[in-house]
């Protein structure tokens, strides 16, 4: 087998990609059984949280979701009271989502409980070095949009 071989387990998109899913999952059956959210639903509450009304295309681009994944939570969430939909005056075309009362109760249940599980995943490692492995993914991801506008350009 010659040395530039492909092993997959070896190949750092794979790796990433597996590393994000096996903490993904861990963190959707827990937001699944306790609060009945699914990954995408707790996204758009939590970035929802954060500002104070936010278009849908905008958090598909903060988040990279697809604008399917993003429609689909945003109208299950709505169906469920969490968050409501305003107009926009800065763009007609599309509408601001925000928090109901019911949904900043939510956030307010279930950002505790997300720092909680990523203090159970990354606890054992030491401040500096998760702070390093965050620059680096900070890194990373410029570095990936880079090469995704070089390739569209």
């Amino acid at each position: 087998m010659p040395d530039a071989a492909l092993k997959l387990d070896d190949f750092l998109p794979f790796r990433l990609s597996f590393t994000s899913n096996l903490v993904s999952d861990r963190i959707a059956r827990a937001y699944q059984a306790l609060f009945g959210l699914t990954i995408p639903e707790w996204r758009l509450v939590a970035v929802i949280a954060e500002s104070d009304g936010i278009t849908q295309q905008a958090i598909g681009a903060n988040t990279r979701m697809d604008k399917v994944t993003v429609s689909r939570a945003a109208i299950a969430l709505v169906e469920r009271g969490l968050i409501e939909r305003a107009p926009n005056a800065g763009d007609r075309r599309s509408h601001l989502l925000r928090l109901t009362a019911s949904g900043r109760a939510l956030y307010e249940q279930v950002a505790p409980k997300a720092l909680e599980l990523e203090q159970r995943i990354f606890g054992g490692f030491d401040a500096e070095r998760v702070e390093g492995f965050v620059a680096m993914l900070r890194e990373i991801d410029a570095l990936a949009m880079a090469v995704e506008a070089e390739d569209a350009g």
